[in-house]
């Protein structure tokens, strides 16, 4: 006799103020997934806009807004535009190594720098050494950090860069959280190498799909995410391809000249929910 099915249970949060658009408010519905089937579990998640933080899966549950929409580029079909291109060839020389889910001390010196500099104020800037390691450590499904390092001199590796704490689904890869040297002199665009290489380990791998989190229109510091195309964005009546003309003028608008309050005058947060809320749920930035 087959086991009955067990349905995760899932939780709301209280309102909170949202972290992309000012005057809001924002909920999450969140399930645990610390089950024998995580791994099932969060890839059909994921394919409703569900997001991964540690052993919880989340999505936004607004009661009066849906600016948050999943976002996710298809990599079997991914071609890079021309500056693209030109960042890829310009770091050509970076070395790139899949590792297992482990903090190390350098990782989070790194995401100190890059927390310092992109999100001053932010809630994660008091991330202790401790809550890295349990982000990228506490993982009940296919997960790894990917380095970028610059090229080692004889068996001694290079400077670390960038990293990515990456999930690999069935259906593609889940880009978690990523950081990078901001002020590196040599090697500007570091986020969307980042992102170019994920595409190009996708394809690789045959994999279709490359999960970028949530995009919110509007919000600037979301806006990189459409420079990526085809893109799909997850609808009422499920995964929609943006048309070219619709991408155009998105892109048009990602990359125009923005005033200082262009944001709502806002510093970029974070969007670390409270601990009494809900376990630490980071979305990509880069």
């Amino acid at each position: 006799m087959t086991a009955p099915i067990r349905f995760p249970r899932f939780f709301v949060t209280s309102p909170a103020p949202c972290p992309y658009l000012p005057g809001r408010s924002e909920r999450k519905v969140f399930t645990e997934l610390r089950t024998e089937n995580a791994d099932e579990l969060n890839e059909a998640l994921g394919r409703i806009g569900f997001r991964r933080s540690q052993t919880v899966a989340y999505r936004p549950s607004c009661l009066d807004c849906q600016a948050c929409v999943s976002v996710r580029v298809a990599a079997q079909e991914f071609t890079p535009s021309s500056s693209q291109k030109r960042l890829m060839k310009r770091n050509s020389d970076i070395v790139t190594t899949e590792c297992r889910p482990w903090a190390t001390p350098e990782q989070y010196e790194l995401l100190q720098k890059y927390l310092a500099v992109r999100h001053p104020g932010g809630g994660m800037t008091q991330m202790e050494e401790s809550d890295f390691a349990d982000m990228v450590e506490h993982t009940p499904v296919s997960s790894y950090v990917i380095e970028y390092r610059e090229p080692g001199v004889g068996s001694q590796p290079g400077r670390l860069i960038g990293a990515c704490l990456t999930d690999e689904q069935g259906d593609g890869l889940s880009m978690i959280y990523s950081f990078y040297d901001p002020e590196h002199e040599d090697r500007s665009g570091l986020g969307t190498f980042i992102i170019l290489d994920h595409m190009r380990r996708a394809a690789a791998r045959g994999l279709p799909y490359v999960y970028l989190g949530y995009w919110v229109e509007g919000a600037e510091r979301m806006q990189y995410k459409v420079r990526f195309r085809p893109l799909e964005r997850l609808t009422r009546g499920g995964w929609e391809r943006i048309s070219d003309e619709e991408h155009g003028r998105l892109i048009a608008a990602a990359t125009a000249p923005r005033s200082r309050d262009a944001d709502g005058g806002r510093k970029p947060t974070d969007g670390r929910p409270q601990k009494d809320a809900l376990p630490a749920a980071y979305d990509l930035v880069g």
